[in-house]
């Protein structure tokens, strides 16, 4: 069983890259849409295989590397293998043909996972670059004015970000006691660091993870690339590659002995991030816009729950999340996903399209019965009580009057044939990533649930939406990237505008194979310059 689990783990990362590789024949890049969804099943094979075993480590001369899962990792990795699955099969109806963008799905999607099962600062920091950096691909694949603009944005922030993560990675492995480059050795030498404020509070939370996951004022690139990238590519952008953040917050924060200050500032950020997302999201119009501010909202829910947990010392923390998290992965990942199902479908045959989207609409509110009330019992341990509690509600609430706004700017969206229906091949990864959001978390982390107080921030959001249909058009319209806007303006005096710079980076980037192996490249190279470093 060991056996199986290691190489389970080995295949997580060099599947894709390995089909990824068969491009180098014309016939191998004829056949690589039809093959993305299978990238991901050793990535799942590993969630259920590896969660128990021992880690697996590779010795060099000069490192030593490690793969392995524990609990909070076991179940995001299996989760966004299974969207990445999912979104691969809709990616293959969707946008049939489109090697280079199976390309950059591919490098991306070995990243990605990646990150879940690293065991050491080397193997993350290589797996969060390659994530980080090969999403720009899926981002700018439409060549539009707003995709080159939303691609050099997050270009910008994914290179600054690691920037940011490597020197932080840097002061962890300083004060490691002997060679070792463990995580686990690395969050154990933390408490005692004298580097350890800036390193949590300045490099890990706000400028390496948090950009990733979202939090606030770091945001700007959710709201802008999810509405240009293709559907599948927005469905795991928001599902699975925000979960980059998640995962690092969950891996280095050290959650034993607590840190009080700076966990109650990441509570408090996270829920402004929270609340932020929520008054941001219902302003806009574009669906897929909306659904990019709702990521924004829960990423914060989840950090404060990290945050508070922090302050508290309380070590069920990174499970409580991942749990929370793992249930944002499915519901996002199938909201994404029935966006091209509905723009695809006529007006007659809409109902069945808007059952499942109210469910999953619902369920991010905590609706009883459905996957979100667990997601929302989860973290009752450290967002349940008190003003916390409160706060939750009422976060809960928001959440519900969002997501409620997005049907309804859904509904306006539909094939101009009233017959017409989408596609099976979108309808189907469409139908069993509702299935799961709805059922896979009653499997996953069973729990009793109060009716009542589950109920009424439902009931209290959708009172809500109702008050916000009557003033909506009054509203103000701010746009899609809101704070970075207005940063934009006052930069143009002084930079040429960041069109021009995509258009320069989209130019730089267009022969993908070139172009993935230098991201690849200098995913390695950084990684190395920090083991060297060390």
């Amino acid at each position: 069983m060991t056996l199986l689990a290691h190489l389970a783990l080995l295949a997580t990362i060099l599947a894709p890259l390995a089909l990824l590789a068969t491009a180098v024949t014309e016939r191998g890049r004829a056949r690589l849409p039809g093959l993305l969804a299978f990238a991901p099943l050793p990535g799942l094979a590993a969630a259920l295989l590896a969660a128990d075993a021992p880690p697996l480590v590779l010795y060099a001369d000069w490192l030593r590397l490690s793969l392995g899962l524990d609990a909070p990792g076991a179940l995001l990795l299996g989760v966004a293998a299974l969207l990445w699955s999912a979104a691969g099969a809709y990616a293959g109806a969707y946008l049939p043909g489109a090697t280079r963008f199976a390309g950059w799905w591919l490098l991306t999607l070995a990243g990605s996972l990646g990150v879940f099962i690293a065991g050491d600062l080397v193997t993350f920091y290589f797996a969060f670059a390659l994530v980080s950096l090969a999403a720009y691909g899926l981002v700018v694949h439409d060549a539009t004015a707003q995709a080159r603009r939303a691609g050099a944005i997050y270009l910008a922030l994914a290179v600054l970000g690691e920037v940011f993560l490597l020197f932080a990675f840097a002061l962890l492995a300083v004060n490691i006691p002997g060679e070792s480059l463990a995580i686990s050795d690395a969050v154990a030498a933390l408490p005692g660091s004298p580097m350890r404020d800036v390193t949590i509070l300045l490099l890990l939370l706000l400028l390496g993870f948090g950009l990733k996951a979202g939090l606030v004022p770091l945001h700007v690139w959710l709201p802008l690339a999810h509405p240009a990238a293709p559907m599948p590519a927005s469905a795991v952008l928001s599902g699975a590659i925000i979960k980059a953040g998640i995962i690092g917050l969950i891996r280095f924060l050290p959650m034993e002995g607590g840190i009080p200050a700076w966990g109650e500032v990441l509570g408090l950020l996270g829920f402004a991030t929270a609340f932020y997302g929520v008054a941001l999201g219902i302003t806009q119009r574009n669906p897929k816009t909306v659904l990019a501010y709702s990521s924004v909202s829960q990423m914060g829910v989840v950090m404060a729950a990290l945050g508070f947990g922090l302050a508290a010392g309380d070590a069920g923390t990174p499970l409580a999340a991942a749990q929370y998290a793992s249930h944002h992965v499915l519901a996002k990942g199938a909201l994404f996903l029935g966006v091209g199902v509905a723009l695809a479908t006529g007006a007659r045959r809409w109902p069945w399209v808007l059952a499942p989207v109210l469910l999953l609409v619902l369920s991010f509110g905590g609706l009883p019965f459905t996957g979100g009330a667990l997601a929302k019992e989860a973290t009752k341990a450290q967002l349940g009580a008190g003003l916390l509690g409160w706060l939750s509600a009422l976060s809960a609430a928001g959440t519900t009057m969002l997501m409620l706004h997005f049907a309804a700017r859904l509904r306006g969206g539909s094939a101009p044939e009233p017959e017409a229906s989408a596609p099976l091949g979108l309808i189907l990864p469409f139908a069993g990533m509702t299935a799961a959001a709805l059922l896979l978390p009653w499997w996953l982390y069973p729990a009793p649930v109060k009716f009542w107080p589950a109920l009424w921030p439902v009931l209290l959001g959708a009172l809500g939406f109702l008050a916000l249909r009557a003033v909506d058009a009054r509203l103000p319209r701010p746009p899609e990237g809101d704070v970075l806007v207005f940063a934009e303006r006052a930069a143009t005096r002084l930079a040429p505008p960041l069109a021009a710079r995509a258009a320069r980076i989209e130019t730089a980037l267009r022969a993908w194979p070139s172009a993935g192996l230098a991201l690849l490249g200098l995913a390695v190279l950084l990684g190395l310059t920090m083991a060297l470093a060390a």
